[in-house]
């Protein structure tokens, strides 16, 4: 499938083929802390089929192997857009897909680093939920002084 995204103040945009079977959440703690959330939601890309226009900057984490990971992000955002080993000749980047605009479309097949799971992620469907955030503005509201 062929998709297109941007950052999300729009200074980087991307497009690239994703093979849906390559659609996965990782649950690494170093993607916890990064994606400054409980998994990252991704895809391998094939290299060749990635274009993007505008300035990016690179972060370089180092994983549990001790192999680097470089976090290519826009500088004025901090969007993360995708990440890929310097030191592996590999065809494959792989691909944040927050910013996808097809990304309703993906659907993970896979989750890697599950031992690394938040207790709570495999129960999001028990969780009470609103449907945009009335639940927290009716939580924040304040109340007259009894």
């Amino acid at each position: 499938m062929r998709v297109t995204g941007a950052c999300h103040c729009g200074a980087v945009t991307f497009s690239a083929d994703v093979d849906e079977s390559m659609v996965m959440v990782c649950h690494c703690t170093d993607c916890q802390i990064i994606a400054s959330s409980a998994f990252r939601f991704g895809a391998l890309v094939r290299r060749e089929t990635f274009r993007s226009s505008g300035a990016v900057k690179e972060y370089a984490k180092i994983g549990t192997s001790g192999a680097r990971r470089l976090q290519v992000f826009c500088p004025e955002c901090g969007t993360g857009i995708y990440s890929y080993a310097p030191d592996v000749d590999s065809p494959f980047i792989s691909l944040r897909l927050g910013g996808v605009h097809e990304r309703a479309r993906l659907t993970p097949t896979l989750q890697i680093w599950r031992q690394s799971a938040l207790p709570w992620v495999g129960r999001l469907d028990e969780i009470p939920c609103s449907m945009q955030q009335e639940a927290i503005a009716a939580a924040i509201t304040p109340r007259p002084v009894q």
